[in-house]
């Protein structure tokens, strides 16, 4: 290690930033964080990340689930698309000889 290091272009904050992400600084009641923190450890999840999905979902930011009926439109949409093979005539059945 040497006996001193220079920190004169050195920055503060984060070393790598998050994309779309903003740290601040909030209070929130004691209750609120303990129920948040209970549901983490029900879920797995964060209690931060419970946080940011209850109040992306209050403002109406949730992405929306894949239904079957979305679903079958997005099939819909590509199978027009994409052109349909032909099919091979030599894989086509012939009638057998002395058959009609």
């Amino acid at each position: 290690m040497k006996k001193e290091y220079d920190f004169s272009k050195g920055k503060r904050g984060p070393v790598l930033p998050q994309a779309g992400k903003t740290r601040i600084t909030i209070y929130l009641d004691d209750e609120i964080v303990e129920s948040f923190k209970a549901l983490s450890d029900q879920t797995g999840k964060g209690y931060q990340t419970l946080i940011n999905e209850v109040l992306r979902s209050h403002l109406g930011k949730v992405p929306q689930p894949v239904t079957a009926d979305v679903l079958r439109k997005i099939l819909r949409e590509e199978l027009h698309v994409v052109p349909v093979a032909r099919a091979n005539t030599s894989l086509q059945r012939t009638p057998a000889a002395g058959r009609r």
